[in-house]
């Protein structure tokens, strides 16, 4: 049951009965018209903006429409009262009995809640990390790698065909470096003295690489030139990577559908395909692009290069597709790459790029819309900076990759469940602190403890509950009278766990999986004051002594509220705590 999407279909279908009477102008668009918690709940358990809104396209005053609209509303059996508040908007009062139908419906089917269909099975393409396959995962790619799956896990809830997809860079000269700094420890292995030259990866976690090319090509390539090792080289160490980074994925429970290879586009027409798309719809020409801004003409060297029309598409500048000496540019290889998308049928395309690529979100877009004809969309999701502290100080150094801290060494320090939640605790474009001692503290200010000890103090409650003989099955605790339920946390409390569905919704149609972690924590403390409250008042502790048909109704708030929780944990991919230690 979403009970905001229910009082939303009353105020639709209230305004389209002023239609009817005259009251309102056939035509009027109701997308902006909104249903939400207000921002003070005593003024009510909803409001809505819809006499606002439809103001200035009906050209009527706030006051009238609010005026009119009240009168429907209130003849709804789920409201028991509706105010003005301000220039027009509707503060809505549902009867009491209504979050007695949200906790039924919750624990009818515990599973279900919080799920919809606004996905319509429609395919989508989540492409996040997307590293470079030369070294292990860092704290950068970490950020994105959880906010991707998040996201797509929230996407699924809501009904959409998810594909988990990872982008392999292997075709560029970066193999190439990754390729001689496993042959220095290849070298390195037979007892040789190497030197790491500029350029190249100096991290001990190639030293394990290159003893594993000894043990496959033994001293072969000892004293040979490059040109004989260099592609074998090259092929072994991309292969040794691509383990590593799946290792480092799987320790944050993260499992990629498809592993797609920048290399496979190269020498297969697969470019040249794209290319020719983009051509017969006249959006390919040979010209000469101007200085680019905050450079001087003298500084300029202009040249005749093949241009894609990205203007034409919102772009601020025509894009380079290949340069004047015939070869692809860097940005031909992501165009084919996501012809090759839109080919494959998704409806729409979710890219997760760190910050430093926000100069390619006008021309891949501008690219998709062309290649697509519009039919596919693209949303670019840009990941900020992740900056670590520990005791106070700034954190930055691992000796095993050289100049970074690790995915795997993060996990490792505070767990795959802390660091998945805390990477959600900001907006992508946002940056983030993550504090070693701040994540592994006890108290309110640590995010993910706060939400863990809820779940976990409710499933001790319903553990002892157990213990003094109560019936705790959701049918029984379905059956209890959930009308008793009346103290203002109680109520408060059972609100926030019928937002549920509408902030899932919101999340996917934004695709912002940080609402939900921010909504646990809200959830979780009202929660908690409900329990602390219960610690001076008696009757508002879950177990009622001698009175188990008030402990059952109790307890059935407790326990919706747990599957909320454990459901909101579950799309960010984060496992709900049992008993905190």
């Amino acid at each position: 049951m979403n009970v905001f999407g229910e009082i939303r279909n009353l105020v639709i279908a209230g305004l389209e009965k002023m239609q009817v009477s005259g009251d309102l102008p056939d035509g009027l668009n109701f997308d902006l018209v909104a249903v939400e918690p207000p921002k003070n709940s005593d003024h009510g358990d909803m409001a809505t903006n819809a006499a606002m809104v439809l103001s200035s396209p009906s050209m009527k005053k706030p006051l009238d429409i609010a005026n009119k609209l009240l009168i429907y509303l209130k003849k709804s059996p789920l409201v028991s009262g509706v105010d003005i508040a301000g220039p027009g908007f509707l503060n809505i009062n549902l009867e009491p009995d209504v979050w007695g139908m949200v906790l039924r419906t919750i624990l009818k089917d515990p599973k279900a809640y919080g799920r919809s269909n606004i996905g319509d099975a429609r395919t989508v393409n989540v492409e996040y990390v997307s590293a470079n396959p030369t070294g292990p995962l860092h704290i950068g790619h970490t950020r994105g790698a959880v906010f991707g799956d998040a996201l797509a896990s929230l996407l699924d809830f809501v009904g959409f065909d998810v594909t988990r997809e990872y982008y392999i860079n292997d075709g560029g000269a970066q193999v190439d470096v990754l390729a001689r700094s496993v042959f220095l420890r290849y070298l390195e292995a037979h007892g040789q003295k190497v030197a790491f030259e500029d350029g190249t990866y100096p991290g001990d976690y190639l030293i394990e690489v290159g003893q594993a090319l000894k043990a496959k090509f033994g001293d072969f390539f000892v004293g040979k030139e490059e040109q004989v090792w260099l592609a074998d080289v090259r092929q072994f160490s991309i292969v040794a990577m691509m383990k590593l980074i799946e290792t480092d994925l799987s320790a944050l429970g993260i499992k990629m559908d498809i592993y797609f290879s920048e290399k496979s586009l190269y020498g297969t027409g697969r470019i040249e395909e794209a290319i020719t798309n983009l051509r017969d719809k006249g959006l390919i020409y040979e010209g000469t692009l101007e200085a680019p801004k905050g450079k001087s003409d003298a500084d300029w060297e202009p040249r005749k290069q093949t241009l894609f029309k990205s203007t034409k598409y919102g772009d601020d500048v025509d894009r380079p597709i290949q340069k004047s000496d015939g070869n692809w540019t860097y940005f031909a290889p992501d165009v084919a790459y996501h012809f090759d998308k839109v080919a494959r049928g998704y409806n729409h395309l979710i890219d997760v790029f760190g910050a430093d690529h926000s100069g390619y979100v006008k021309r891949m877009k501008a690219a998709v819309t062309a290649l697509s004809s519009g039919q596919t969309s693209l949303d670019i999701k840009l990941i900020q900076l992740v900056r670590l502290f520990k005791n106070g100080e700034p954190f930055k150094m691992s000796k095993r990759a050289g100049t970074f801290v690790t995915l795997r060494e993060l996990v490792e320090q505070v767990g795959a469940d802390a660091t998945r939640f805390v990477m959600l605790t900001r907006k992508n474009d946002a940056s983030l602190d993550f504090d070693f001692d701040k994540v592994l503290e006890q108290t309110k200010e640590n995010p993910i403890f706060y939400v863990q000890y809820a779940h976990a103090r409710i499933c001790s409650v319903m553990r002892k509950a157990t213990d003094i003989g109560l019936a705790v099955d959701d049918n029984t605790l379905a059956g209890s009278d959930l009308n008793s339920l009346s103290d203002s946390s109680e109520l408060s409390l059972a609100a926030k766990v019928a937002e549920f569905p509408r902030l899932v919704e919101i999340a996917a149609r934004s695709n912002e999986p940080h609402r939900i972690a921010f909504y646990l924590y809200e959830l979780a403390s009202d929660f908690h004051s409900l329990w602390n409250k219960g610690n001076d008042q008696p009757k508002l502790r879950f177990l009622q002594e001698d009175d188990p048909a008030t402990s059952r109704s109790k307890l059935a708030l407790i326990r919706c509220t747990a599957v909320v929780i454990s459901t909101g944990l579950g799309i960010l991919g984060v496992t709900p705590a049992q008993e905190m230690r």
